[in-house]
């Protein structure tokens, strides 16, 4: 499925199951965390995780938009999504339909759609050589060629940027 930012294997954060399945699919190192895309803010509630003032301000900077935010979340029900690292990865996306879509059926794990050191699938056909029949559906969008989303982390109400990708960050922090 088309993302905001690139196609990806995506399935119900909520669900632990669709959780593992798509790490099997993508052959993916089992420590590291899939981002999240949620729908609105408040669905970091639906994890534990406390919407203060500062980090409001922090996140309305950058959602909607093509940036993951790396979150404290150190609650044991959710280990099969922060496998042991107490921290999760959101990104509020920029594209209306998405978020529309994420209101409706909740949180979605959203990996890029490849094998875990391959290239992301640009279009449907590259994904349906990694994954063939594997994958319940495929919804073709056409090529995407945007990078993978910005991926940061907020300590101390700094936002340190982990790795480039298309997302801006705001000058004024």
């Amino acid at each position: 499925m088309a993302t905001d930012t690139i196609y990806g294997l995506v399935g119900s954060a909520l669900n632990p199951k669709a959780v593992e399945r798509i790490y099997r699919l993508r052959r993916r190192d089992r420590s590291k965390p899939f981002i999240i895309l949620i729908g609105s803010l408040s669905d970091l509630l639906l994890f534990g995780i406390p919407l203060n003032i500062s980090r409001k301000r922090i996140l309305r900077k950058l959602w909607p938009g093509k940036v993951s935010v790396i979150l404290p979340c150190a609650k044991e029900k959710f280990r099969y999504l922060h496998r042991g690292g107490k921290t999760l990865s959101f990104r509020l996306p920029a594209d209306k339909k998405l978020r529309d879509l994420l209101n409706v059926v909740g949180p979605l794990v959203a990996p890029s759609a490849n094998p875990q050191g391959l290239k992301p699938a640009s279009n449907i056909r590259e994904a349906r050589k990694y994954f063939g029949s594997r994958a319940d559906f495929y919804n073709e969008s056409g090529v995407l060629s945007s990078q993978p989303s910005t991926l940061i982390q907020i300590k101390n109400n700094k936002v340190l940027v982990l790795r480039p990708g298309a997302g801006r960050i705001p000058e004024a922090f």
